[in-house]
């Protein structure tokens, strides 16, 4: 597939970007059909009903049709704080699960979040959150957390890891390299750790490693400065903790995505462009570009710059959107309809029954 792909269809595939509103746009339907991106991301202000986002999500799949490949139909669904899915009952916090000590309970968890996507059309969780909270001054981790020692965050997410995978949705774990430790929120500024990485190895890797040698299919890299590991660029642009840490040393051989690249840690201090051609050849497989249509024009543009110029190989691209395609493949995702009118009344009850029994 791959081989029968133009480079502008290749480029395409690594991006999974954010749309506008409540329903499809024009400007959308052009970034589907015409720049070919692999996915798209929603956010709290795209959903209000689970009939509005079914619908929106069905249109994005139609007009996907030309394309080679099924859309990533992708979503924050944590639990707690951070929950984009209108009709639901509110799902516990990282924390709430992890308090419980019981690990049948967070893969009961990570199934309900599964249930929860599918039923409005989404084959992407970005979640569970694998960082430890050991910061207690840190603003954006915090709960999301399922605790503060590597015991408890291992045990929990992986099982909530398990039990998105048993729904056929791909989780997404996430933060490498670790978020647990910082004190300044990367959405805004870029956060720095002075961990040495035997540091990182003893603590903030062990859940990324036990997901990892549990089959996990999708990791999010982190927009932090790890001054002791690579001193010039944070983590999502780090050829050093994406390829030579996560896929060497950890042995990482599924799909390897960025945070939004518009977050503010990246945002000021690059240019677009300049930091998508940095995160690919860092090894990044899948660009995030959660806000503005033109963001997606330039990184596109520049990306393809990059390889007509020689800076990127073209063989390179090809390894990135062969792991896409072969995640895509492996959860058997499709552009198929969903339900136009969600019924969420079973999940729900599953759900009140799943918290009452703790």
């Amino acid at each position: 597939m791959v081989a029968s792909m133009s480079l502008e269809e290749k480029l395409g595939a690594m991006i999974i970007a954010g749309v506008d509103g409540t329903k499809a746009s024009a400007a959308a339907r052009r970034m589907i059909e015409r720049q070919h991106v692999g996915g798209v991301i929603f956010y709290g202000n795209n959903v209000k009903t689970p009939q509005s986002v079914a619908a929106y999500v069905n249109q994005l799949r139609a007009w996907n049709k030309s394309n080679k490949s099924p859309l990533l139909v992708t979503v924050d669904e944590e639990g707690g704080r951070v929950s984009r899915l209108p009709g639901l009952v509110k799902l516990p916090s990282g924390r709430a699960v992890g308090d419980t000590g019981d690990r049948s309970y967070a893969e009961e968890i990570g199934g309900l979040l599964g249930q929860a996507s599918k039923s409005m059309g989404f084959n992407v969780d970005f979640a569970p959150v694998l960082d430890i909270n050991s910061n207690p001054n840190n603003p954006v981790i915090g709960d999301r957390s399922y605790g503060a020692t590597a015991k408890v965050v291992t045990s929990m997410g992986v099982a909530v890891m398990e039990g998105l995978k048993a729904e056929g949705v791909i989780p997404v774990v996430k933060h490498f390299p670790g978020h647990g430790d910082t004190s300044v929120d990367s959405h805004l500024e870029l956060p720095v750790v002075n961990k040495s990485l035997a540091q990182l190895k003893s603590f903030e890797w062990v859940p990324f490693n036990s997901a990892i040698e549990k089959g996990a299919d999708a990791v999010m890299i982190a927009h932090i400065l790890f001054p002791k590991i690579d001193k010039s660029v944070p983590a999502s642009l780090s050829r050093t903790i994406i390829t030579d840490q996560l896929r060497g040393e950890l042995g990482f051989k599924g799909v390897v995505m960025t945070d939004d690249l518009t977050m503010g840690a990246i945002a000021k201090n690059y240019g677009m462009g300049e930091a998508a051609v940095l995160t690919v050849k860092a090894g990044s497989d899948i660009l995030l570009v959660a806000h503005k249509y033109e963001n997606v024009d330039a990184i596109l543009a520049a990306l393809m710059n990059s390889v007509t110029r020689g800076e990127i190989a073209e063989e390179r691209i090809d390894e990135s959107v062969k792991r896409i395609l072969m995640l895509k493949e492996t959860y058997g995702l499709s552009d198929a309809k969903t339900p136009s009118v969600p019924d969420l009344s079973a999940l729900n009850d599953d759900i009140r029954k799943a918290e009452a029994r703790h």
